[in-house]
């Protein structure tokens, strides 16, 4: 299956909540210069909301996805509390 490479590396929400090996959820991915949907791969369960990082193409609109914190995040809310 042809995998879509430039999908790897993206953030997204999760729409509907991963279920680990039981099952694909569905994640809303920034992609492209706009916004798709996937279905979504996770090796632990991840509830609808959470942010995620795209870790791999399956090819056929899937992807294996891990659940993502932004490191730039953690900065900009210090930057704030400093002030």
């Amino acid at each position: 299956m042809p995998q879509d490479e430039a999908v790897i590396g993206c953030t997204g929400k999760v729409l509907i909540g991963t279920r680990g090996s039981a099952g694909p959820g569905e994640v809303l991915v920034q992609v492209r210069g706009g916004s798709e949907t996937f279905l979504a791969w996770s090796e632990d369960p991840l509830p609808a909301g959470a942010t995620v990082l795209v870790i791999e193409s399956r090819g056929c609109r899937e992807v294996g996805v891990i659940e993502w914190v932004d490191p730039l995040d953690a900065l900009g809310e210090d930057a704030v509390g400093a002030g």
